[in-house]
C-alpha cells in the first residue's frame, strides 16, 4: 500500500509510493481540490495533463448536491467526474463543524441544516463511510472534530476524545463492509490526529489513532489561522510520532514555503485551495529561481496596469503562447478564459514544485 523509498539525511523528508486502486502515486504530492466534483474552471483531463497524480473532493458538498442517489446510479465519483485518477474524499467534518449555529451534536450524530436550502440532515461516522463508499474514492477520511485555533484545552481534549471514538466506530464499520465487497476493501481509509496546539493532547491523539490499523494518518486542525511558528512547532513533535511505514497527510496546507517546511518535517501529502482561489482573483505564482531555498518565487497581480502591454509569456510550460498582457486583458474584461488560464498556471506551479521537491530529496538536497 505504501512503500518508503528514501529517507533524507538532511531532514525528515522522505520519498515513497502510495498504491491505490486507480494507480500509484509518488510522494510527497499535492492534490488539486475539486470541492464540488470539479476543479474550478478546468477539466479533470487538463489537471491530469499538468501532472496531477490525485484529486481531492469533498464529502459534505457532494452529499448535499448532487447527492447519494446520483453516485449510486452513475457508479461513483470517477464516472461522474470522468477521471481515472485516484481520488481522496475528506469526511466533511470540517465543513459541518464550521456551520456553527446550523448544527448540533447529539451522541455521535451531527444534526445540521444545509447551507443550500435549510433542509435538515444528520452525519455520523458510519454515514460518512457510506457516502464515501457510494462515491468510490480511493482514499476515504474518517469523521473527526476540528477545532479552530486558538482554543481552550478543555475544547481540544473533548475534540480528541470524540475524534478517537469516531475513528474506532469508522474502522470497525469499514472493516465489516470490507467482508462484503472486494471493491470496498480496496478503498483505503485514513485516521486523523487532533489536539490543537497542546503537545500532550497531540501525542495522546497519535497514540490512540495509530493504535487502529488505518492505511495512513492525517494531521488535522492546522492551517486554520494559527501562525507558521505554531504550526511548525506542532509538526515538530507530532510528525515524528507517526508510523514510518504509513503515509502522512497534512490537511489544508498551504503556501509553497509551508509545504517545503512540512516536507522537511516528514509529511507526504498536501491539499489546498490557494492555487485555484488565488488564480480566480488574478494572483499568479511565479518561480524566480530553481533552488528551493529562501525566497524562490513571487506572486503577481495580473490585474495591475503594469501588465497591460507586457508581451512576456505567462510561463514557459503550459501557457507559453499567452502573454501577460493578454491575461491582463481577460481579467479586466471579466472573460472566463482569464480564470481558466490563471488556474492552469497556478496548478502547474504547484505540481512542478512537488516534482522539484521529490527531485531534491532524491539528490540529497532537501
Amino acid at each position: 500500500m505504501f512503500k518508503l523509498l528514501k529517507q533524507s539525511k538532511k531532514s525528515q523528508a522522505r520519498l515513497g509510493v502510495l498504491k491505490t486502486a486507480h494507480g500509484n502515486i509518488d510522494t510527497p504530492f499535492f492534490m488539486p481540490i475539486a470541492t464540488k466534483a470539479a476543479v474550478k474552471s478546468v477539466t479533470t483531463q487538463e489537471v491530469k495533463n499538468l501532472g496531477a497524480q490525485i484529486i481531492l473532493s469533498n464529502t459534505y458538498h457532494n452529499y448535499l448536491r448532487p447527492g447519494l442517489e446520483v453516485f449510486k446510479k452513475i457508479g461513483g465519483l470517477h464516472n461522474f467526474m470522468d477521471t481515472n485518477l485516484p481520488l481522496l474524499t475528506d469526511s466533511g467534518g470540517y465543513q459541518v463543524f464550521s456551520l456553527s449555529d446550523l448544527r448540533k451534536i447529539k451522541g455521535d450524530d451531527i444534526e445540521f441544516k444545509s447551507h443550500l436550502d435549510g433542509s435538515q440532515h444528520i452525519l455520523n461516522p458510519k454515514k460518512v463511510i457510506d457516502i464515501q463508499v457510494a462515491m468510490g474514492s480511493d482514499i476515504m477520511m474518517v469523521l473527526d472534530e476540528c477545532v479552530a485555533l486558538p482554543t481552550t484545552r478543555a475544547k481540544a481534549l473533548k475534540a480528541v476524545e470524540r475524534t478517537t471514538r469516531w475513528a474506532q466506530i469508522s474502522w470497525d464499520y469499514k472493516n465489516k463492509l470490507n467482508q462484503k465487497s472486494a471493491k470496498i476493501n480496496k478503498q483505503l481509509i485514513f485516521g486523523i490526529i487532533q489536539g490543537a496546539d497542546f503537545k500532550d493532547l497531540r501525542l495522546k491523539s497519535v497514540k490512540e489513532i495509530t493504535a487502529l490499523p488505518f492505511h495512513g494518518f492525517a494531521i488535522g486542525g492546522l492551517a486554520v489561522g494559527e501562525s507558521n511558528k505554531v504550526m511548525y512547532q506542532v509538526l515538530d513533535y507530532t510528525s515524528p510520532a507517526l508510523p514510518e511505514n504509513k503515509p502522512r497527510y497534512l490537511m489544508g496546507l498551504g503556501y509553497p514555503e509551508n509545504i517545503i517546511e512540512a516536507v522537511k518535517r516528514g509529511m507526504d501529502m498536501f491539499d489546498c485551495v490557494i492555487p485555484t482561489r488565488e488564480a480566480r482573483h488574478g494572483k499568479l505564482f511565479i518561480r524566480t529561481k530553481q533552488t528551493l531555498k529562501g525566497k524562490f518565487y513571487k506572486t503577481i497581480n495580473i490585474i495591475n496596469s503594469k501588465f497591460k502591454t507586457d508581451q512576456a509569456s505567462i510561463n514557459n510550460t503550459n501557457l507559453k503562447n499567452y502573454s501577460k498582457a493578454y491575461l491582463h486583458h481577460l481579467f479586466k474584461t471579466e472573460e472566463i478564459l482569464g480564470m481558466r488560464l490563471a488556474t492552469l498556471h497556478n496548478l502547474d506551479f504547484y505540481l512542478q514544485l512537488m516534482r522539484d521537491i521529490r527531485g531534491a530529496i532524491k539528490k540529497g538536497e532537501l
